[in-house]
């Protein structure tokens, strides 16, 4: 007698588990595969973990409708964090051994920023001085190649770098937000460029 009211007890928790699914399944599998950005496996295994824990809980499971799939929908949330910080714990141990290799993402960061600032402060330049600046110093000429390639004089390329140079300096240690005027007087070259 016993073993018969176990048995048809079974059969229906069974019962109920399988309407659980049909009633609930597509929509819990949708839920999952969005808490794992569309990751099958991992969705699969979150509602796996869900159903068996509604199996534990048959108070819930012959419950109202509503309130089931309201708790359905909390425990695979649940689960999925907890699956989620599991994973996290296990691959920080796997990023620590291996931090040296890793850039940081600060440097680009700041690398981006600075070529940002350099690029303004040029731009800031007289278009005389940025070109000899970018020749010189971007293309990596000589001061004879740079001369010849403007038809100026070899002293006219030094000076406009040095004027160039001063100007950038100063854009660039300025207090962040404040640009310096530029000073024409000291920018300038001192005597005509020869053409």
């Amino acid at each position: 007698m016993y073993a018969a009211a176990l048995d048809h007890q079974t059969n229906a928790r069974r019962e109920s588990m399988n309407e659980l699914w049909r009633v609930n399944g597509a929509a819990l599998t949708r839920f999952a595969l969005k808490l794992t950005l569309g990751d099958k496996h991992r969705a699969d295994d979150i509602v796996q973990e869900t159903l068996v824990r509604a199996w534990r809980h048959p108070e819930v499971v012959d419950g109202r409708a509503e309130d089931i799939r309201s708790w359905l929908f909390t425990v695979c949330r649940r689960v999925s964090i907890d699956m989620w910080r599991a994973r996290s714990r296990h691959n920080n141990y796997t990023v620590a051994e291996n931090l040296t290799d890793v850039p940081n993402p600060a440097d680009c960061i700041d690398q981006s920023a600075t070529a940002m600032d350099v690029r303004a402060a040029l731009a800031r330049l007289t278009p005389e001085h940025r070109q000899v600046i970018v020749e010189m110093y971007y293309l990596s000429r000589p001061v004879a190649e740079i001369a010849t390639r403007l038809g100026i004089p070899e002293g006219t390329v030094k000076s406009r770098a040095y004027y160039a140079i001063r100007q950038l300096k100063r854009t660039l240690s300025a207090p962040y937000g404040e640009q310096r005027p530029r000073d024409e007087a000291q920018d300038h070259v001192p005597f005509p460029a020869a053409k």
